[in-house]
């Protein structure tokens, strides 16, 4: 990425954000915004979970798209970011065009507290077994200082090669730690080489692992679902243009799981993509969500 596109912009929370203007769809008259989130890369990393919480999320971005004078824009997220896109919609609606979640699908605000428990209960009903197992792992005291001890071992599971190692090794509780507590290691997949593995976890190191996790510790905090009080009932759908892209060999965020959630969001036009892919579609398949991409924004403008 040309280094030049790198901004910074200190929030009105006061945090620091790292972030980039891409060309990618400039041949189309699109430009795109890509901001380091807090915790990761150039961005400000604090240690304090309560600085995760959404509504801060949710002001950071405007901040940004306020410094960049963007009025209207169309929100895309993966993961983690998929909830900062709900909330982005939740709380500013007037201010987008259309959404698009990628392998994780729209973030309901949370109507109760916290309950692992229940959250394993649904995962089994629906598809026999466990998905967000090394939640519990993440959030633990010591897990930023494990991982960053064994950091090769821990890359190779998130990145995993196949994506079926998941379903023994991430998604049940107390697999990851066990995985990342014997430095087992697994093949790179194909869309890495050594030399970006490298440079990834080096990346990682220098920011730690507070940050990332405390992605996971506001949720399981119930500091989430505090901060979500406030959302009216109104504001927990949309009637604009939502495209979802989800990932048949993704063995966490099951596509499943994640459509009965959309479909309580999207009252509009909704757009469903279905890759032969692992969590990590963007790396795996770009070319492919980028054209899914393309189409789907043209046919906004029709």
């Amino acid at each position: 990425m040309d280094t030049a596109a790198y901004k910074k912009l200190k929030t009105s929370r006061g945090f620091t954000y790292n972030y980039y203007r891409v060309s990618f769809f400039q041949a189309q008259g699109y430009g795109l915004v890509v901001p380091d989130m807090l915790g990761y890369g150039g961005t400000d990393k604090p240690s304090d979970p309560m600085a995760y919480v959404a509504s801060g999320h949710t002001s950071d971005i405007i901040d940004i798209l306020d410094a960049e004078k963007v009025e209207k824009s169309i929100l895309i997220g993966h993961d983690w970011g998929s909830r900062v896109v709900s909330r982005l919609a939740n709380a500013h609606p007037d201010r987008f065009i259309g959404y698009t979640f990628i392998a994780v699908g729209y973030v309901a605000p949370p109507v109760a507290p916290h309950d692992p428990d229940a959250i394993a209960a649904v995962f089994k009903k629906s598809i026999g077994r466990e998905g967000f197992g090394y939640w519990e792992f993440f959030v633990e005291e010591d897990a930023a200082s494990l991982v960053e001890k064994y950091p090769e071992s821990f890359f190779n599971l998130f990145f995993p090669n196949p994506p079926s190692l998941w379903i023994e090794h991430l998604a049940p509780t107390g697999a990851s730690r066990k995985w990342v507590e014997a430095d087992r290691r697994s093949a790179l997949p194909e869309f890495f080489t050594e030399q970006e593995k490298d440079e990834r976890i080096k990346t990682l190191l220098q920011g730690g692992f507070t940050g990332p996790f405390n992605w996971y510790k506001v949720v399981t905090q119930s500091l989430d679902y505090v901060d979500c009080q406030g959302i009216p009932e109104d504001r927990k759908s949309t009637t604009k243009p939502v495209l979802y892209i989800g990932c048949s060999q993704d063995y966490a965020c099951v596509p499943a799981l994640m459509r009965v959630a959309l479909g309580t969001f999207a009252k509009g036009s909704l757009t469903v993509e279905e890759f032969d892919a692992g969590h990590w579609v963007i790396l795996s398949h770009a070319e492919q969500v980028n054209r899914a991409l393309s189409d789907w924004i043209k046919g906004l403008d029709a």
